[in-house]
């Protein structure tokens, strides 16, 4: 008889105790989930302004290719990886890319790194040298044999701390 009760007693416990702990799991999940959703909102946001000035998302300059502002027809989808080759490919002059504005201060010749392709005539870089950072804003334009040509605009080199 008094294992018959504790049993029913243990069992009432152990019924009670998952039925909050399922409850409470629910709770947290709901909690996590809105604030992992809230951040993923936060940070598509955030993306969005860094990508504004992007030829990804400037209709305007992607228009100017398709409607022949570049002599020819060029997707921006295809025109984005070549421009970024066709610019590191410089970094393998022996005195260094010369698109990065800056004459060598070091040994060591100055590369572009990365590459952002701003719009349908901008591209901003970052280039080094392994000890001086710095960046360029570079014109580029796409010649009619789709080749591509640079100017560099301005080029800012940053002190050494």
């Amino acid at each position: 008889m008094y294992l018959f009760i504790l049993s029913v007693l243990l069992n009432v416990f152990i019924y009670m105790w998952f039925s909050k702990q399922v409850e409470f799991d629910a709770q947290r999940y709901e909690l996590l989930n809105k604030r992992y959703s809230d951040t993923l909102v936060g940070i598509r946001e955030q993306m969005g302004d860094a990508n504004y000035f992007s030829l990804e998302n400037n209709q305007n300059s992607q228009e100017y290719f398709e409607n022949g502002g570049g002599e020819s027809f060029i997707a921006f989808e295809k025109l984005i990886p070549h421009v970024k080759e066709q610019l590191i490919s410089h970094n393998d002059n022996p005195s260094g890319n010369p698109y990065t504005g800056q004459d060598r201060i070091t040994e060591n010749k100055f590369i572009i790194n990365k590459v952002k392709v701003l719009n349908h005539r901008w591209i901003i870089a970052d280039y080094s040298d392994g000890n001086y950072w710095g960046e360029v804003i570079l014109k580029y334009f796409v010649n009619k044999d789709e080749s591509i040509s640079f100017e560099v605009v301005e080029s800012l080199l940053h002190q050494k701390y």
